[in-house]
């Protein structure tokens, strides 16, 4: 947890699959309020019900140590499938933008029903005391959870959902965790963070090869995968000219 992100753009702020059948679930949702301290991201637990609406299961205050379920109506998934449908391609740069978006968007919904994550910066220098501050256990919890909604909703195509990784485990000082995707296409893992930045925001996206070794994804080869631009629909615009591909980078 040492490392500061770069300045991030200011985004046009958009509260923000496949029809939804039948219904799907993880085990049942727990009760609101207080909890112990979770050295480790929990276990998600949601339910997607018939009529479209999502139950779930957040938390924040550090290392999980506040839990609530709150519910996405079923319009608030309609719009936030509009919102990742700005990305419709099968390329990998498409691909990414669209599960990003989709981080986001789950984010803002959240933030929407407990208005305290707002309260959330970047790292965790700025919000000890704060009512809804959150660690990279929080973060990576919340993450791994919108991850498996989601995937559920028919949201992520090309993507696996794998278990969240750490680095520096017996480091105290170091530790920290991370959400974590799979490309079905290249079998690469790929690491889904949001502690960098405040709530609400963009989450960051590198091979996690490369997040393990520590390298920074808002820096170059790995910016071009995590833009900030000031309109959601610029985020899918063709990848730049003379950046390594894929291929340079999945050698790790």
């Amino acid at each position: 947890m040492r490392f500061r992100p770069a300045a991030i753009g200011v985004f046009t702020l958009l509260l923000c699959q496949t029809g939804l059948t039948g219904y799907a679930s993880s085990w049942p949702i727990v009760d609101d309020g207080e909890e112990s301290s979770v050295s480790i991201p929990l276990t998600p637990e949601y339910m997607i019900d018939r009529d479209g609406s999502v139950t779930l299961r957040i938390c924040f205050n550090w290392s999980c140590a506040r839990r609530q379920t709150i519910t996405f109506t079923p319009e608030d998934i309609a719009l936030l499938r509009r919102n990742m449908a700005a990305c419709p391609d099968a390329s990998l740069q498409d691909r990414l933008q669209r599960l990003r978006i989709g981080i986001w968007q789950m984010g803002l919904l959240a933030q929407k029903y407990q208005p305290a994550l707002a309260n959330d910066q970047a790292i965790n220098d700025f919000d000890g005391e704060v009512e809804g501050r959150m660690d990279c256990v929080d973060i990576t919890s919340n993450t791994t959870t919108f991850l498996h909604i989601l995937r559920d909703l028919g949201q992520l195509p090309g993507w696996q959902v794998s278990a969240p990784e750490v680095r520096g485990f017996f480091d105290i000082t170091a530790v920290h965790w991370t959400a974590v995707i799979t490309d079905l296409e290249t079998g690469l893992p790929w690491s889904v963070d949001s502690w960098f930045r405040p709530h609400g925001h963009l989450p960051m996206v590198m091979p996690l090869a490369n997040w393990i070794d520590e390298e920074k994804a808002w820096e170059p080869p790995f910016d071009r995968f995590n833009p900030t631009p000031h309109s959601i629909h610029q985020l899918c615009d063709a990848q730049p000219p003379g950046r390594p591909g894929l291929a340079a980078l999945s050698s790790r």
